[in-house]
């Protein structure tokens, strides 16, 4: 039986509070004004290759381990298809296939099914234990997550047997339920941590990364991305007395969107190892319809990005 179901929490983390979607746009649109330099890639997912982007896809139900990720054509056409519009695309459009994949179940995960929504805000977010369950900081694996990640790796085994591109960058969150979570489903990758694709910052102890040295001595095959402070800044500084808003969540992952499509136009398919307010963002962010995402879930994604020049960004 498979471990990769979503359950109702998943649920309202990928179609709850649906003002935020309006939010974004509008401090979108405001911060476009302001620097139109940080913002000129513009973004849209595409249909067509995957079962997820449609509305008639059921996201409570649908087992993409057992659907070959959802693959609307064979794995070669898909490759074809990408290939084809990157190569014949003007050269300020790119087209990628993105691997949305979250961690698997941590133990803060499991601390929230023990106590009301009201008593983790009021108390438990900011401590680490409850003298029983230990969640933060830097909250890890249970037993349960670890094999939603073993699952995810045979599946993955599978659909490369049958032709899935094999990424050539992997990106993960620099929290240590991410990386472990990569790390078993792609063994003997070297993944880029990112800072920025982080879950929401502020308040909940189980969101504070460990130090860059604690995550480079536990975890030796990772790369660090240029500029990767040693403490957590974002969370002892930013965030330290409030929690971002998902509207803010949202523009942080077209920061990093920006960031890709600027620095990895050589890269076609890339992976992303995350978490659920992440992934939630990147949808918003490419337009994709809500879908829910188990924990140690993972959703396909092809996006087309269109890189506007300075003067169409400033009008």
């Amino acid at each position: 039986m498979s471990l990769l179901i979503p359950d109702i929490r998943d649920h309202h983390d990928a179609h709850g509070d649906l003002e935020e979607d309006e939010k974004y746009h509008t401090l979108l649109s405001t911060l476009k004004q302001q620097n139109p330099q940080d913002f000129l890639w513009e973004f849209e997912s595409i249909p067509g290759f995957f079962k997820q982007t449609s509305l008639d896809t059921k996201d409570m139900e649908f087992r993409y381990t057992q659907e070959s990720f959802g693959i609307l054509q064979d794995w070669q056409q898909i490759i074809q298809s990408l290939n084809h519009l990157n190569n014949t695309s003007e050269d300020h459009i790119q087209y990628k296939l993105f691997f949305l994949a979250r961690h698997g179940q941590g133990w803060h995960n499991l601390v929230t099914k023990r106590y009301s929504k009201q008593e983790w805000f009021s108390k438990w977010r900011f401590l680490g234990t409850d003298g029983e369950l230990t969640w933060g900081p830097d909250a890890d694996l249970t037993e349960v997550g670890i094999n939603q990640a073993k699952e995810n790796h045979l599946a993955w085994c599978k659909e490369l047997n049958n032709g899935a591109p094999y990424p050539t960058k992997f990106y993960v969150s620099p929290l240590q339920r991410s990386i472990k979570t990569h790390n078993i489903t792609w063994p003997n990758t070297e993944p880029i941590i990112f800072e920025n694709v982080r879950e929401t910052l502020g308040l909940h102890l189980c969101h504070k990364r460990s130090t860059k040295t604690e995550i480079a001595t536990k975890f030796p095959n990772v790369r660090f991305m240029d500029g990767f402070p040693e403490e957590d800044e974002l969370f002892e500084k930013e965030f330290a007395e409030k929690r971002e808003c998902l509207h803010e969540q949202f523009v942080r992952m077209n920061r990093v969107l920006q960031h890709i499509f600027d620095n990895d136009e050589d890269h076609d398919a890339i992976s992303i190892t995350s978490h659920a307010g992440t992934i939630r963002a990147f949808i918003t962010v490419l337009g994709h319809r809500k879908f829910t995402i188990p924990t140690g879930g993972m959703i396909p994604i092809v996006v087309k990005g269109t890189k506007r020049n300075i003067r169409q960004a400033a009008l």
